[in-house]
Protein backbone atom coordinates (compact mmCIF):
# COMPACT_ATOMS: atom_id res chain seq x y z
CA UNK A 1 0.00 0.00 0.00
CA UNK A 2 0.85 3.56 -0.76
CA UNK A 3 0.31 5.64 2.74
CA UNK A 4 0.59 9.43 3.67
CA UNK A 5 0.69 9.24 7.81
CA UNK A 6 0.25 12.60 8.81
CA UNK A 7 1.64 14.19 12.25
CA UNK A 8 1.19 17.76 13.41
CA UNK A 9 3.67 18.05 15.54
CA UNK A 10 7.03 15.36 15.63
CA UNK A 11 9.22 16.14 18.48
CA UNK A 12 11.63 12.78 17.91
CA UNK A 13 12.58 11.64 21.74
CA UNK A 14 9.74 13.96 23.53
CA UNK A 15 6.19 12.95 23.87
CA UNK A 16 4.50 10.10 22.47
CA UNK A 17 3.46 11.45 18.51
CA UNK A 18 7.06 12.15 17.43
CA UNK A 19 8.05 8.02 18.55
CA UNK A 20 4.27 6.83 17.01
CA UNK A 21 5.50 7.89 13.97
CA UNK A 22 9.01 7.06 13.61
CA UNK A 23 8.10 3.50 14.92
CA UNK A 24 4.92 2.82 13.11
CA UNK A 25 6.53 4.45 9.57
CA UNK A 26 9.63 1.38 10.12
CA UNK A 27 7.12 -1.17 10.58
CA UNK A 28 4.85 -0.15 7.97
CA UNK A 29 8.02 -0.23 5.56
CA UNK A 30 9.77 -3.38 7.17
CA UNK A 31 6.17 -5.02 5.73
CA UNK A 32 6.95 -3.44 2.31
CA UNK A 33 4.73 -0.86 2.50
CA UNK A 34 5.45 2.84 0.62
CA UNK A 35 5.35 5.49 3.63
CA UNK A 36 5.66 8.66 3.47
CA UNK A 37 5.33 11.03 6.93
CA UNK A 38 4.24 14.71 6.38
CA UNK A 39 4.52 16.42 9.63
CA UNK A 40 4.78 19.95 10.85
CA UNK A 41 7.76 21.31 12.97
CA UNK A 42 9.13 20.04 14.82
CA UNK A 43 10.01 17.25 12.19
CA UNK A 44 10.10 13.43 13.06
CA UNK A 45 13.31 11.43 13.02
CA UNK A 46 12.35 8.81 10.32
CA UNK A 47 14.56 5.95 9.07
CA UNK A 48 15.96 5.08 6.01
CA UNK A 49 13.25 4.44 3.19
CA UNK A 50 10.33 6.26 4.82
CA UNK A 51 10.07 10.00 2.76
CA UNK A 52 9.10 12.78 4.95
CA UNK A 53 7.33 15.97 3.39
CA UNK A 54 7.49 18.88 5.70
CA UNK A 55 3.98 20.36 6.26
CA UNK A 56 5.78 24.14 6.73
CA UNK A 57 4.48 26.20 9.74
CA UNK A 58 4.79 29.27 11.49
CA UNK A 59 6.40 27.44 14.19
CA UNK A 60 4.64 29.67 16.85
CA UNK A 61 5.59 27.47 19.82
CA UNK A 62 9.17 26.89 19.10
CA UNK A 63 10.48 26.15 22.45
CA UNK A 64 13.85 28.60 21.74
CA UNK A 65 10.96 31.67 21.21
CA UNK A 66 7.87 30.33 21.80
CA UNK A 67 4.81 32.51 20.92
CA UNK A 68 6.64 34.52 19.04
CA UNK A 69 5.23 37.40 16.61
CA UNK A 70 6.00 36.49 12.43
CA UNK A 71 7.51 38.99 10.33
CA UNK A 72 4.26 40.28 8.26
CA UNK A 73 6.83 38.76 5.37
CA UNK A 74 6.55 35.25 6.57
CA UNK A 75 2.25 35.87 6.24
CA UNK A 76 1.98 33.63 2.72
CA UNK A 77 -1.62 33.26 2.46
CA UNK A 78 -4.87 33.25 4.65
CA UNK A 79 -4.08 30.03 6.69
CA UNK A 80 -0.55 31.74 8.07
CA UNK A 81 -2.94 34.58 9.18
CA UNK A 82 -5.31 32.08 11.17
CA UNK A 83 -2.30 30.68 12.54
CA UNK A 84 -1.48 33.73 14.12
CA UNK A 85 -4.68 35.57 14.35
CA UNK A 86 -5.50 32.38 16.82
CA UNK A 87 -2.87 32.20 18.50
CA UNK A 88 -2.78 36.32 19.50
CA UNK A 89 -6.24 35.39 20.43
CA UNK A 90 -4.96 32.90 23.25
CA UNK A 91 -5.97 29.51 21.21
CA UNK A 92 -4.17 26.55 19.88
CA UNK A 93 -4.23 26.61 15.99
CA UNK A 94 -2.05 23.90 15.15
CA UNK A 95 -4.15 20.71 14.43
CA UNK A 96 -6.60 23.09 12.33
CA UNK A 97 -3.94 24.84 10.32
CA UNK A 98 -1.83 21.87 9.90
CA UNK A 99 -5.10 19.97 8.59
CA UNK A 100 -5.53 22.06 6.05
CA UNK A 101 -2.19 22.56 4.67
CA UNK A 102 -1.74 18.65 4.64
CA UNK A 103 -5.34 18.90 2.81
CA UNK A 104 -4.07 20.89 0.25
CA UNK A 105 -0.81 19.10 -0.51
CA UNK A 106 -2.55 15.77 -0.70
CA UNK A 107 -5.87 16.81 -2.72
CA UNK A 108 -2.85 17.83 -5.61
CA UNK A 109 -1.41 14.30 -4.84
CA UNK A 110 -4.24 11.69 -4.13
CA UNK A 111 -3.64 9.33 -7.42
CA UNK A 112 -0.26 8.69 -5.38
CA UNK A 113 -2.19 6.78 -2.04
CA UNK A 114 -4.32 4.24 -0.84
CA UNK A 115 -5.18 5.40 2.67
CA UNK A 116 -4.47 8.56 4.39
CA UNK A 117 -3.41 7.86 8.57
CA UNK A 118 -4.16 10.97 10.64
CA UNK A 119 -1.91 10.79 13.67
CA UNK A 120 -4.27 13.29 16.23
CA UNK A 121 -4.51 16.02 14.76
CA UNK A 122 -8.27 15.20 13.64
CA UNK A 123 -8.55 18.72 11.70
CA UNK A 124 -11.73 19.73 9.38
CA UNK A 125 -8.96 19.85 6.80
CA UNK A 126 -9.01 15.71 6.82
CA UNK A 127 -12.97 16.00 5.79
CA UNK A 128 -12.04 17.29 2.24
CA UNK A 129 -10.08 14.49 1.64
CA UNK A 130 -12.43 11.31 2.36
CA UNK A 131 -14.30 11.62 -1.05
CA UNK A 132 -10.74 11.38 -2.84
CA UNK A 133 -8.75 9.35 -0.30
CA UNK A 134 -9.83 6.55 2.27
CA UNK A 135 -9.14 7.97 5.91
CA UNK A 136 -8.07 6.56 9.26
CA UNK A 137 -6.69 8.71 12.47
CA UNK A 138 -5.21 7.63 15.61
CA UNK A 139 -6.22 9.12 19.22
CA UNK A 140 -4.03 8.56 21.67
CA UNK A 141 -6.43 9.57 24.24
CA UNK A 142 -9.40 12.40 24.11
CA UNK A 143 -7.57 15.87 24.63
CA UNK A 144 -10.36 16.04 26.41
CA UNK A 145 -9.20 15.07 29.59
CA UNK A 146 -6.28 16.98 29.50
CA UNK A 147 -8.61 20.18 29.58
CA UNK A 148 -10.61 18.79 32.55
CA UNK A 149 -6.86 18.64 34.74
CA UNK A 150 -5.67 21.97 33.71
CA UNK A 151 -9.37 23.63 34.34
CA UNK A 152 -9.48 21.53 37.88
CA UNK A 153 -6.07 23.63 38.94
CA UNK A 154 -7.03 26.90 37.45
CA UNK A 155 -8.96 29.96 38.46
CA UNK A 156 -9.78 33.30 37.20
CA UNK A 157 -8.38 34.42 33.93
CA UNK A 158 -6.27 31.44 33.87
CA UNK A 159 -8.99 29.17 34.00
CA UNK A 160 -10.71 31.91 30.87
CA UNK A 161 -7.79 31.57 28.87
CA UNK A 162 -7.40 27.74 29.15
CA UNK A 163 -10.72 27.39 27.54
CA UNK A 164 -10.11 29.19 25.03
CA UNK A 165 -6.97 27.03 24.45
CA UNK A 166 -8.28 23.97 24.68
CA UNK A 167 -11.03 25.37 21.81
CA UNK A 168 -9.66 22.98 19.30
CA UNK A 169 -11.53 19.90 20.94
CA UNK A 170 -14.76 20.68 19.85
CA UNK A 171 -13.06 20.37 16.20
CA UNK A 172 -11.60 17.19 17.55
CA UNK A 173 -14.82 15.44 18.45
CA UNK A 174 -17.18 16.81 15.42
CA UNK A 175 -13.81 15.35 12.94
CA UNK A 176 -13.85 12.29 14.93
CA UNK A 177 -17.32 11.49 14.34
CA UNK A 178 -17.03 11.47 10.47
CA UNK A 179 -13.65 9.56 10.06
CA UNK A 180 -15.22 5.77 9.30
CA UNK A 181 -11.92 4.02 11.40
CA UNK A 182 -10.08 5.19 14.19
CA UNK A 183 -7.55 3.86 16.00
CA UNK A 184 -6.50 3.55 19.46
CA UNK A 185 -3.97 2.56 21.91
CA UNK A 186 -6.25 1.19 24.86
CA UNK A 187 -9.98 0.19 26.15
CA UNK A 188 -9.33 2.61 28.49
CA UNK A 189 -8.43 5.42 25.57
CA UNK A 190 -11.93 3.72 23.81
CA UNK A 191 -13.94 4.42 26.48
CA UNK A 192 -12.69 7.76 26.48
CA UNK A 193 -13.08 8.71 23.33
CA UNK A 194 -16.86 7.32 23.27
CA UNK A 195 -17.63 9.48 26.14
CA UNK A 196 -16.08 12.52 25.37
CA UNK A 197 -16.46 12.40 21.89
CA UNK A 198 -19.20 10.62 21.20
CA UNK A 199 -17.93 8.41 19.06
CA UNK A 200 -19.74 5.34 17.93
CA UNK A 201 -17.80 1.78 19.52
CA UNK A 202 -18.09 0.38 15.65
CA UNK A 203 -15.80 3.18 14.64
CA UNK A 204 -13.10 1.91 17.14
CA UNK A 205 -10.44 -0.46 16.89
CA UNK A 206 -7.28 -0.95 19.21
CA UNK A 207 -4.33 -1.45 18.49
CA UNK A 208 -1.79 -1.16 21.68
CA UNK A 209 1.66 0.62 21.41
CA UNK A 210 5.14 -1.28 20.93
CA UNK A 211 8.78 -0.89 21.88
CA UNK A 212 11.95 -1.96 20.08
CA UNK A 213 13.24 -4.91 22.83
CA UNK A 214 16.43 -4.86 21.09
CA UNK A 215 17.40 -1.24 22.05
CA UNK A 216 15.01 -1.19 25.52
CA UNK A 217 16.64 -4.49 27.31
CA UNK A 218 17.87 -5.20 30.81
CA UNK A 219 21.78 -3.46 31.33
CA UNK A 220 24.41 -5.59 31.24
CA UNK A 221 26.38 -3.38 33.99
CA UNK A 222 24.92 -2.76 38.06
CA UNK A 223 22.04 -0.36 38.04
CA UNK A 224 22.82 2.52 40.36
CA UNK A 225 21.63 2.31 43.93
CA UNK A 226 19.23 4.68 44.53
CA UNK A 227 18.41 5.78 41.37
CA UNK A 228 14.85 6.93 40.34
CA UNK A 229 13.89 7.58 36.62
CA UNK A 230 11.09 8.94 35.58
CA UNK A 231 9.89 10.36 32.27
CA UNK A 232 7.42 13.22 31.40
CA UNK A 233 6.62 16.82 29.97
CA UNK A 234 7.22 18.13 33.55
CA UNK A 235 5.22 21.18 33.55
CA UNK A 236 2.11 19.57 32.53
CA UNK A 237 -0.27 18.40 35.65
CA UNK A 238 -1.52 15.63 33.86
CA UNK A 239 1.94 13.89 34.25
CA UNK A 240 2.08 14.23 38.11
CA UNK A 241 5.73 15.34 38.75
CA UNK A 242 4.47 17.22 41.58
CA UNK A 243 3.26 14.47 43.06
CA UNK A 244 6.78 12.55 42.52
CA UNK A 245 9.15 15.39 44.13
CA UNK A 246 6.86 15.40 47.02
CA UNK A 247 7.64 11.50 47.16
CA UNK A 248 11.41 12.41 46.73
CA UNK A 249 11.06 14.38 49.19
CA UNK A 250 10.17 12.64 52.06
CA UNK A 251 11.89 9.38 50.98
CA UNK A 252 15.36 11.71 51.14
CA UNK A 253 14.70 11.88 54.73
CA UNK A 254 15.45 8.64 55.09
CA UNK A 255 17.86 7.38 52.76
CA UNK A 256 20.39 8.12 49.84
CA UNK A 257 17.96 8.68 46.53
CA UNK A 258 18.61 10.57 43.34
CA UNK A 259 16.19 11.47 40.73
CA UNK A 260 16.45 11.93 37.45
CA UNK A 261 13.72 13.13 35.06
CA UNK A 262 13.59 13.19 31.41
CA UNK A 263 12.14 15.85 30.60
CA UNK A 264 12.87 19.71 29.80
CA UNK A 265 11.18 21.80 32.66
CA UNK A 266 10.25 25.74 31.63
CA UNK A 267 13.24 27.86 33.23
CA UNK A 268 11.27 29.30 37.01
CA UNK A 269 8.46 27.06 35.57
CA UNK A 270 6.55 24.95 38.20
CA UNK A 271 8.62 22.05 38.11
CA UNK A 272 11.74 24.18 39.17
CA UNK A 273 9.76 25.99 41.59
CA UNK A 274 8.96 23.20 43.37
CA UNK A 275 12.18 21.64 43.14
CA UNK A 276 13.63 24.49 45.24
CA UNK A 277 10.10 24.93 47.92
CA UNK A 278 10.93 21.26 48.69
CA UNK A 279 15.11 21.56 48.88
CA UNK A 280 16.18 18.65 46.34
CA UNK A 281 17.92 20.52 44.09
CA UNK A 282 21.02 17.97 45.07
CA UNK A 283 19.24 15.29 44.43
CA UNK A 284 17.31 16.08 41.42
CA UNK A 285 18.50 16.41 37.90
CA UNK A 286 17.06 16.63 34.24
CA UNK A 287 18.18 15.67 31.22
CA UNK A 288 16.71 15.73 27.50
CA UNK A 289 16.81 15.25 23.89
CA UNK A 290 17.90 11.49 24.48
CA UNK A 291 18.53 9.13 21.80
CA UNK A 292 16.49 5.67 22.05
CA UNK A 293 19.75 4.12 23.10
CA UNK A 294 20.76 6.71 25.57
CA UNK A 295 16.86 6.32 27.18
CA UNK A 296 17.61 2.96 26.96
CA UNK A 297 21.02 2.81 29.07
CA UNK A 298 19.41 5.74 31.95
CA UNK A 299 16.27 3.29 32.60
CA UNK A 300 18.60 0.63 32.72
CA UNK A 301 20.62 2.60 35.47
CA UNK A 302 17.92 3.04 37.47
CA UNK A 303 17.32 0.82 40.78
CA UNK A 304 13.49 2.19 40.22
CA UNK A 305 10.97 3.64 37.33
CA UNK A 306 8.17 5.71 38.50
CA UNK A 307 5.18 6.90 36.08
CA UNK A 308 3.30 9.44 38.10
CA UNK A 309 0.69 10.57 36.07
CA UNK A 310 -2.86 11.11 36.61
CA UNK A 311 -3.94 9.86 33.48
CA UNK A 312 -2.42 8.04 30.50
CA UNK A 313 -3.94 7.17 27.38
CA UNK A 314 -1.17 4.53 26.81
CA UNK A 315 1.68 5.23 28.70
CA UNK A 316 5.19 4.80 26.54
CA UNK A 317 7.42 5.18 28.96
CA UNK A 318 6.02 2.29 31.09
CA UNK A 319 6.67 -0.40 28.41
CA UNK A 320 10.26 1.38 28.03
CA UNK A 321 10.45 0.80 31.63
CA UNK A 322 9.44 -2.67 31.28
CA UNK A 323 10.94 -3.53 28.63
CA UNK A 324 14.24 -2.48 30.67
CA UNK A 325 13.58 -5.02 33.55
CA UNK A 326 13.54 -1.82 35.51
CA UNK A 327 11.26 -2.47 38.69
CA UNK A 328 8.26 0.07 38.10
CA UNK A 329 6.08 1.71 40.51
CA UNK A 330 3.27 3.72 38.73
CA UNK A 331 -0.02 5.47 39.18
CA UNK A 332 -3.58 3.12 39.32
CA UNK A 333 -4.52 5.82 36.40
CA UNK A 334 -6.21 5.76 33.23
CA UNK A 335 -4.70 2.87 31.11
CA UNK A 336 -1.50 1.88 32.89
CA UNK A 337 -3.04 -1.00 34.71
CA UNK A 338 -3.82 -2.34 31.55
CA UNK A 339 -0.65 -1.87 30.21
CA UNK A 340 1.38 -3.30 33.09
CA UNK A 341 -0.88 -5.72 34.30
CA UNK A 342 -2.40 -5.86 38.12
CA UNK A 343 -0.76 -4.46 40.89
CA UNK A 344 2.30 -6.48 42.28
CA UNK A 345 2.26 -8.57 38.75
CA UNK A 346 4.51 -5.81 36.81
CA UNK A 347 4.83 -3.05 38.55
CA UNK A 348 3.32 -1.70 42.13
CA UNK A 349 0.61 0.73 41.35
CA UNK A 350 -0.56 3.22 43.56
CA UNK A 351 -3.74 5.88 43.82
CA UNK A 352 -2.78 8.89 41.83
CA UNK A 353 -1.73 12.29 43.43
CA UNK A 354 -0.88 10.44 46.09
CA UNK A 355 2.70 11.78 47.45
CA UNK A 356 2.67 9.25 50.79
CA UNK A 357 1.62 6.36 49.33
CA UNK A 358 4.03 6.89 45.73
CA UNK A 359 6.13 7.37 48.40
CA UNK A 360 5.97 4.14 50.22
CA UNK A 361 5.92 2.45 47.59
CA UNK A 362 9.15 3.62 46.34
CA UNK A 363 10.90 2.84 49.62
CA UNK A 364 9.56 -0.70 49.27
CA UNK A 365 11.31 -1.83 45.96
CA UNK A 366 14.22 0.40 47.09
CA UNK A 367 14.87 -2.05 50.05
CA UNK A 368 13.99 -5.34 48.77
CA UNK A 369 16.44 -6.63 46.22
CA UNK A 370 14.68 -9.60 45.45
CA UNK A 371 11.34 -7.60 44.63
CA UNK A 372 13.07 -5.80 42.36
CA UNK A 373 14.31 -8.65 40.46
CA UNK A 374 11.21 -10.49 40.08
CA UNK A 375 9.64 -6.97 39.10
CA UNK A 376 11.75 -6.52 36.85
CA UNK A 377 11.84 -10.01 34.98
CA UNK A 378 8.07 -10.38 34.81
CA UNK A 379 7.68 -6.77 33.33
CA UNK A 380 10.03 -7.92 30.30
CA UNK A 381 8.31 -11.03 29.96
CA UNK A 382 5.11 -9.06 29.17
CA UNK A 383 6.19 -6.58 26.86
CA UNK A 384 8.00 -9.78 24.64
CA UNK A 385 4.24 -10.96 24.72
CA UNK A 386 2.53 -8.10 24.08
CA UNK A 387 4.38 -4.96 22.66
CA UNK A 388 6.05 -5.13 19.52
CA UNK A 389 6.45 -2.48 16.79
CA UNK A 390 6.21 -5.55 14.29
CA UNK A 391 2.76 -6.42 15.49
CA UNK A 392 1.57 -3.18 15.81
CA UNK A 393 2.18 -2.02 11.84
CA UNK A 394 0.66 -5.53 11.25
CA UNK A 395 -2.45 -4.83 12.75
CA UNK A 396 -2.09 -1.38 11.18
CA UNK A 397 -2.29 -2.11 7.93
CA UNK A 398 -5.15 -5.20 8.45
CA UNK A 399 -7.42 -1.98 9.17
CA UNK A 400 -5.87 0.57 6.38
CA UNK A 401 -7.23 -2.90 4.04
CA UNK A 402 -10.49 -2.76 5.78
CA UNK A 403 -10.84 0.77 5.06
CA UNK A 404 -9.51 0.61 1.27
CA UNK A 405 -12.01 -2.10 0.26
CA UNK A 406 -14.97 -0.37 1.69
CA UNK A 407 -13.84 2.36 -0.14
CA UNK A 408 -15.71 3.77 -3.60
CA UNK A 409 -12.07 3.73 -4.91
CA UNK A 410 -12.13 0.00 -3.84
CA UNK A 411 -13.34 -1.13 -7.68
CA UNK A 412 -11.16 1.54 -9.48
CA UNK A 413 -7.88 0.41 -9.53
CA UNK A 414 -6.51 1.69 -6.10
CA UNK A 415 -4.10 -0.96 -4.28
CA UNK A 416 -5.01 -3.31 -2.67
CA UNK A 417 -3.61 -5.39 0.21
Amino acid sequence: MRIALLSYRSKPHCGGQGVYVRHLSRGLAELGHHVEVFSGKPYPELDPGVDLTAVDSLDLYDEADPFRTPNWRELRDAVDLLEVGTMWTAGFPEPLTFSLRAAKLLRARSHEFDVVHDNQSLGYGLLSLQRAIPLVATIHHPITHDRRVDLAGATGWRRIGLRRWYGFTRMQGRVARRIPRLLTVSESSALDIRRDFGVASRQLRVVPLGVDAEVFKPPTVPRVPGRIVAMASADTPMKGIGTLLEAVAKLRTERTVELVLVARPTPGGPTERRIDELAIGEVVRTVSGLSDAALANLLGSAEVACVPSLYEGFSLPTVEALACATPLVASRAGAIPEVAGRDGECADLVPPGDAEALAKALAGLLDSADRRQRLGAAGRARVLAKYSWKSVAAATADCYAEVIARSPRAGKGATRC
